[in-house]
């Protein structure tokens, strides 16, 4: 019998962006909170999603094998493997870069990213740069825990 996938609390530091995790300023990751971690949670995996881009799940940041901790720092740098601020691997957006992708909408709209936050039993074994399928699949049987949070960002 499958267990029951538990509630984690995720939020940001505001609902809005602010300019420095945006493409109109250094476009650094945001600060995430998150609480709720159960003893079994090994590692964590996050997706950042705009809804507004083609697709509905255009994918800007895909990051897993995160230590479960209650703050993830800003300016995770964009690269496959990280090791400072924190240990974590990072793939493939779907821009085809590597790394947070932030808020960019058109001049006059107003776009919201929607974080996906999920409490593992394992590190992953996926090699950085991997795309959302990819990560997707290699967390099948893993996820003991979930939670997400929005922001939003106008032009």
């Amino acid at each position: 019998m499958a267990s029951k996938v538990t509630e984690l609390v995720v939020s940001l530091r505001s609902a809005e962006f602010p300019l420095w995790n945006t493409c109109d300023g250094p476009d650094r990751s945001p600060e995430l909170r998150i609480r709720g971690f159960t003893p079994e949670t090994k590692s964590m995996a996050i997706f950042a999603l705009n809804p507004f881009e083609p697709g509905c799940s255009f994918t800007t940041w895909i990051i897993w094998n995160l230590q479960p901790v209650a703050l993830l720092p800003e300016g995770i740098p964009p690269q496959g493997v990280v090791t400072d601020p924190v240990s974590a691997v990072q793939g493939t957006n779907d821009y085809g870069t590597i790394g947070w992708r932030g808020p960019c909408p058109p001049p006059g709209e107003t776009h919201r990213y929607l974080f996906k936050v999920y409490g593992l039993d394992a590190m992953l074994d996926l090699a950085p740069g991997a795309g959302k399928h990819d990560l997707i699949a290699a967390m099948q049987g893993h996820v003991l825990q979930f939670g997400e949070t929005t922001a939003m960002y106008a032009r």
